[in-house]
């Protein structure tokens, strides 16, 4: 079992930034990849980014590459989402999720998911 707790959502202007972190508990956390979907309201679930078991491998959605950077700490069980460059696009809750499978894109390859944390992005 995986339980995950994200933190570090809030208010920002557009062209700012935020650092999304996200606390696992459980002893096996780098046995897992790690991610990041969000959702914003009236539309469907979004992969963002995700990083593989060892951090050495990652994956990002076209809308964030170049903005956003994920990144992890095995010794502390916590991965990271730096947002960089933030859009009023960006507006969203940010959800951390883990799972064994590689680090897809498919919100279906991730079983434990995090609680959620609201970015909001004023133009």
């Amino acid at each position: 079992q995986v339980q995950l707790v994200e933190s570090g959502g809030g208010l920002v202007q557009a062209g700012g930034s935020l650092t999304l972190s996200c606390a696992a508990s459980g002893r096996t956390f780098r046995n897992y990849a790690m991610g990041w979907f969000r959702q914003a309201p009236g539309k469907e679930r979004e992969f963002v980014a995700a990083i593989s078991w060892s951090g050495g491998s990652v994956n990002y959605a076209d809308s964030v590459k170049g903005r956003f950077t994920i990144s992890r700490d095995n010794a502390k069980n916590t991965v990271y989402l730096q947002t960089n460059s933030l859009k009023p696009e960006d507006k969203a809750v940010y959800y951390c999720v883990a799972g064994l499978a590689s680090y897809g894109s498919s919100w279906y390859e991730y079983k434990y998911w995090g609680q959620g944390t609201q970015v909001t992005v004023s133009s």
